[in-house]
């Protein structure tokens, strides 16, 4: 089932006809794709915790590594092995046992350790003012109480027909992916309502590829007794309904009577699922609990007295360490936890304990079935751990979990298209070890169990062999396990065909051969033949030991609309002929659920030798479905020589269902939650850290750099420009004084002597150039001026300008007269220039102005030229923010333009040390999907 899509509402804009339809569509697309694509690499920047930065993070180079995968796994667990030595001794020296700083569920307020970051508030939906309305979750609860009360009877049913029910609730989309009622006019009756709650989400599972428990380990919707009044909201995950209510938390020896980490060492038969949908993992432990190898390699160390637990697990291609305590959520809550019971003597409360809250029973995550065996919580909690919160591990894939404590490769395989049954047979006994096996039974998102198996729901291959009967034919048996260790309360969770427990195939001579029992414990056996064609999917995880050499190279690449392989692939350098696994994956998104983004994204890729043509390929990857979409990987024989991997990503917008933009997400919760935000966002950081350039973070600081820096260079311009003005200013004043003094100063004296012989001079005082000359340069330049008079020849008339007065016939000279103006007077007696000489010196000074005009012209059209340029950069940010803001308004424009961005990695596994991987440089600068493969048009199989 899925959320029925709105109907069209009609089209109110009006389509321009005068455009051709071609270009309309051009014009669509390219409305649709941005023009700046990336994705958000950090959450945070950097500059908030450079101090705790690793080195991934601050180089911005993609991730390489080579190593032996047994070394790999030993750096790893040796870190693990020191942080329980450090916690010992800590411990020891304050005389407290451990509590983890990291994930303490004791004072986890928020429930951060139980639920992710982004959560959804079920009274949202309530639509209290929407006349009688209300909402279906609040209308549900109500029924669970009616019939839980036993008011109508231990067999009392009300008739309920969902189709006339439904006009008194309010719309509610949770409803419709897991509504309360399964089918039409089924009564309610005392836990039918959860029950037809578990069989929608099984539906809803079937459909989106998570695998949920159902009946008996549904998810458990318990009445927390600690919680506020029905008016408050209650806060619940994203994923598919489940609510985490736990009664209490306490360390394990409050809890057990006699705590012992195995009792007779691991075993599939002591797991026994809880409160979470983690069934796929539980099924993964349990195809290698029989592996005590590959159990100790998971549990590393542990001192039960500190209560302090290590562990190591792989992820997106390294391996890391984790460290918890031994605090665990409980189901019930403590005994009088009002402080409203008597007891006096403390007997109510002893009992209360010993039947609610001490055991394997009483927790209320996964349990071993012994009352006093712990490894399986302790495991449980680390895994959640490590991907952030106990919701964070609900759904998923059995093969995936596999690989993450094994860091073995899987791969899946649909049942119905095994071509030589009898080599995925010889897989399947594998005495040496190399694999390990689990199954997923899958519906058609209609039924919710066949023969017997509740569907939607992963299963462990314990063991496959082939024996001889009583007439001398071959058999070929399988071993399987539910994980929830038991049938569910109608019978569901055990193959009920033949083989199964009670069938008539199982002889005096069966139960010898085959060492079986019958009861009820979630073991069953099934004919090889049947599995086939029971379930749908079987996953094969090849485990690699010290034998093997893994490489790997990763990194970003934009993911086109129209899907092709990428113009950027992989090499790979083979150097010894034998078996290679080469693994094309994505980052695990699981470990910062909330930060996926809006995109999924399915792998694809070509492996063929290089040089050789795309047709001659040597294998051709797809996913087997399209949930389980975490990493794609093939094995194959390959010779000395170097190799091409094509990768092609296909990617998919998802916006619903919670599925928000990062920079939204963000936003959103940096109030709500801050504390859950920084872990999540940190193990964000570091993942993305693997994917190098592009790096958004480093483009935005460069942005910003270059924006500081073209700011800078305009002051500076701005300062020069106004320097050189100011200079040109003084200049000008200096040489206008200048040109006054000189006129001034030289105030011509033409001698002239005429054919008579009488010598006459006239002089010609300066006009005054500056009214507001100082009071000591006139009187100076009126001194100089006399001075000169007086040494003038006798017997010489005198002419002057009308400001000057004549001197006397005797030849006498009078004192010259200092007008209102005080008009400066010089006298220079010297020979007439010549027009040519004036005419050069005038020459001269239009020249050496020019020549500064010309300057500062020069100076100043460089200046504007690059203000020309700052301009236009201006208005193009301009003009593309308005562009950007019309888009938005724009009805026929997509809301949010096509940008999906994807980080890769490629893994090789080899039996040869010296192999090796590189990423090679594209043909071109589009890094997107190119149209044509193989000579064809690009279609949904290629």
């Amino acid at each position: 089932m899925s959320i029925p899509a709105p109907l069209p509402l009609p089209s109110t804009s009006k389509k321009n006809y005068t455009k051709a339809p071609q270009e309309l569509i051009h014009e669509f697309w390219d409305r649709y794709f941005t023009k700046k694509p990336g994705k958000v690499t950090r959450i945070f920047p950097r500059s908030l915790y450079s101090s705790i930065l690793p080195l991934s993070l601050e180089d911005g180079q993609p991730a390489r590594s080579a190593r032996n995968a047994a070394e790999s796994y030993e750096a790893a667990a040796k870190e693990c092995r020191e942080k329980v030595q450090r916690i010992i001794k800590e411990c020891h020296r304050t005389n407290e046992k451990f509590t983890d700083p990291d994930f303490d569920i004791e004072w986890d307020l928020q429930d951060n350790c139980l639920n992710g970051l982004v959560r959804f508030e079920w009274d949202d939906w309530d639509c209290d003012d929407a006349g009688n309305a209300v909402s279906a979750d609040r209308f549900k609860r109500s029924l669970d109480t009616l019939a839980e009360s036993n008011a109508l009877g231990s067999s009392g049913t009300i008739p309920l027909d969902p189709g006339v029910v439904r006009g008194y609730i309010a719309d509610d989309p949770w409803a419709a992916l897991f509504g309360s009622f399964a089918t039409k006019g089924q009564p309610v009756t005392k836990g039918s309502a959860g029950q037809a709650q578990g069989q929608s989400q099984q539906q809803q599972a079937a459909q989106l590829g998570v695998v949920l428990p159902r009946g008996k380990d549904a998810p458990r919707h318990h009445a927390d007794p600690r919680a506020k009044s029905s008016s408050s909201p209650s806060k619940g995950g994203v994923k598919a309904g489940e609510r985490y209510n736990p009664g209490s938390k306490h360390r394990l020896d409050w809890i057990f009577s006699s705590p012992q980490w195995t009792i007779e060492g691991y075993s599939s038969s002591d797991i026994k699922q809880g409160s979470n949908g983690d069934c796929w993992w539980l099924a993964a432990v349990a195809t290698i609990a029989h592996r005590k190898d590959l159990m100790d390699k998971v549990c590393v160390c542990r001192d039960e007295e500190v209560g302090v637990y290590g562990f190591v697990f792989y992820r997106d291609g390294e391996w890391i360490s984790t460290v918890v305590d031994d605090n665990l959520y409980l189901e019930h809550p403590d005994f009088d936890y009002y402080g409203d019971r008597y007891d006096s003597t403390g007997k109510l409360a002893r009992e209360y304990r010993k039947r609610h809250q001490t055991g394997s029973e009483a927790l209320y995550f996964a349990q071993c079935e012994d009352q006093n065996e712990t490894w399986l919580p302790m495991l449980e909690k680390a895994y959640a751990k490590i991907h952030g919160d106990y919701e964070a591990i609900s759904g998923g894939w059995s093969g995936e979990a596999v690989e993450d404590m094994t860091g073995g490769v899987t791969t899946t395989v649909a049942a119905n298209r095994v071509l030589k049954k009898d080599k995925l047979w010889k897989e399947l006994v594998n005495a040496d070890g190399e694999f390990v096996f689990a199954l997923s039974a899958i519906g058609t998102g209609w039924d919710s169990y066949k023969g017997g198996l509740a569907l939607g729901h992963a299963y462990s291959i314990l063991k496959a062999t082939e024996e001889v009967d009583e007439d001398g034919k071959k058999v070929r048996l399988v071993k399987i396990r539910n994980p929830w260790g038991q049938r569910s309360y109608d019978g569901i969770g055990e193959w009920n065909g033949p083989w199964s427990d009670g069938s008539k195939e199982w002889t005096p001579y069966w139960f010898k051969k085959l060492n079986h029992t019958f009861g009820d414990d979630g073991v069953f056996w099934m004919s090889y033949s049947d599995m086939l064609e029971t379930f749908l999917f079987i996953h094969r995880t090849r485990i690699f030991d010290e034998k093997w050499t893994v490489v790997q190279q990763w990194t970003s690449v934009n993911v086109g609309w129209v899907a092709g392989y990428l113009n950027q692939k992989f090499v790979i350098d083979v150097k010894k002929a034998g078996t290679v696994v080469v693994v094309l994956s994505q980052l695990d998104e699981r470990y910062f659920q909330g930060f996926e983004g809006q995109y999924d994204f399915s792998l694809h890729f070509l492996l063929k030798k290089e040089g050789q043509r795309d047709e001659e390929h040597i294998c051709r990857v797809r996913p087997v479905h399209q949930w389980e979409n975490r990493s794609v990987s093939c094995e194959v024989e390959l010779e000395v020589g170097r190799y091409e991997v094509l990768p092609k990503v296909t990617a998919e917008r998802v916006d619903w269902f919670g599925r928000e933009q990062v920079e939204d997400v963000v936003k959103k919760w940096a109030d709500k939650n801050p504390a859950k935000l920084r872990q999540v966002g940190m193990q964000y950081d570091l993942a993305h850290a693997k994917g190098g350039i592009p790096d958004e973070d480093d483009l935005l600081l460069k942005k910003k750099e270059e924006a500081k820096k073209k700011e800078e260079n305009k002051k500076r311009k701005e300062k020069e420009k106004a320097k050189r003005k100011k200079e040109r200013k003084q200049a000008k004043k200096r040489k206008q004084k200048e040109r006054a003094k000189k006129a001034a100063a030289a105030a011509k004296v033409t001698v002239e002597i005429p054919e008579g012989g009488e010598t006459t001079v006239n002089v010609k005082s300066a006009e005054k150039k500056d009214d507001e000359r100082k009071e000591e340069e006139e009187k100076k330049a009126d001194a100089q001026a006399e001075d000169k008079k007086t040494e003038a020849p006798r017997g010489v008339s005198t002419g002057s300008s009308s400001s000057t007065p004549a001197p006397s016939k005797e030849g006498q000279k009078e004192e010259p007269k200092k007008d209102d103006k005080k008009e400066d007077t010089a006298l220079a007696i010297r020979p007439a220039p010549t027009p040519a000489a004036e005419e050069k010196e005038v020459k001269a000074e239009e020249k050496e102005e020019d020549e500064e005009e010309d300057s500062d012209s020069d100076y100043e059209s460089e200046t504007d030229e690059e203000e020309e340029k700052d301009k236009e950069e201006e208005e193009k940010r301009q003009k593309e923010e308005e562009e950007a803001r019309k888009l938005a308004e724009d009805e026929e424009s997509p809301k949010v333009p096509w940008n999906a961005v994807a980080v890769l990695g490629l893994r090789v596994y080899a039996q040869d040390s010296g192999v090796s991987v590189h990423l090679a440089q594209p043909k071109s600068d589009e890094e997107g999907a190119s149209l044509v493969v193989d000579g064809q048009a690009v279609g949904a199989t290629m």
